[in-house]
């Protein structure tokens, strides 16, 4: 019993033409990822979130500094999240008198 997987043989017509053809394809060319992007409802989010499209017309040497702009732009916006805002200053027009205790010290 022979075991073997036969051979198929692929013929030389077909290998030359997808070689020699202009529009065969190019595996080095850069091609969409076409990764959804659900918007987040924060616009400076979803502006970086967008920018990660630039990587899909670029060569893949190129992602790097598009995912490096998006992760700052990301941690930026975040840490513009976490930033408590200061307290407001009193108004001019309201100020409370010294409580009588503070008064009467020596």
């Amino acid at each position: 019993m022979n075991d073997s997987v036969p051979e198929t043989e692929i013929p030389q017509d077909s290998v030359r033409e997808a070689v020699e053809a202009p529009e065969a394809y190019d595996p080095a060319s850069p091609a969409p990822l076409n990764v959804p992007r659900t918007p987040t409802g924060n616009a400076e989010v979803d502006a970086q979130l967008e920018r990660l499209a630039d990587a899909d017309h670029l060569a893949t040497d190129g992602h790097v500094e598009v995912y490096e702009d998006v992760h700052r732009g990301l941690r930026d916006a975040l840490t513009a999240l976490d930033a408590r805002p200061a307290p407001p200053a009193p108004s001019p027009s309201y100020r409370q008198a010294p409580s009588p205790a503070y008064q009467n010290r020596s």
